[in-house]
């Protein structure tokens, strides 16, 4: 019987989770993108970025947590995160989209993220 479970300290940071589908009646994300952003000062020092309904299993996007780090909290900056995150990725027939789809709603969660932090 499990009577407790004890988790580590939530990282540093403003959260924010953000599901894109095609209807709200859908419960299955389009694309959905988990990010936890710190910024202080206009910077960002540190992000940790998981994707969503883009590969067969939700995956963390190491390369765009790695272009964050410490750079200006800006659009380009998280532009330069969203295609360094999905630099390998290659669709296949009838979810090509997804590729932008991805792009566009890891740079718009991001400045979110950091608006609100």
């Amino acid at each position: 019987m499990i009577t407790a479970v004890v988790l580590p300290p939530p990282p540093p940071g403003r959260q924010l989770y953000r599901k894109v589908r095609d209807r709200a009646s859908y419960a299955f994300a389009l694309v959905s993108v988990a990010a936890i952003v710190e910024a202080e000062g206009g910077r960002i020092r540190g992000a940790r970025v998981a994707l969503g309904g883009v590969a067969p299993k939700a995956w963390r996007a190491e390369a765009a947590e790695r272009a964050l780090a410490g750079v200006a909290a800006r659009d380009d900056s998280y532009r330069d995160a969203a295609a360094a995150a999905l630099a390998d990725a290659r669709g296949r027939p009838g979810n090509d989209f997804k590729i932008q789809l991805a792009q566009r709603t890891l740079r718009h969660t991001l400045a979110a993220a950091v608006e609100r932090a």
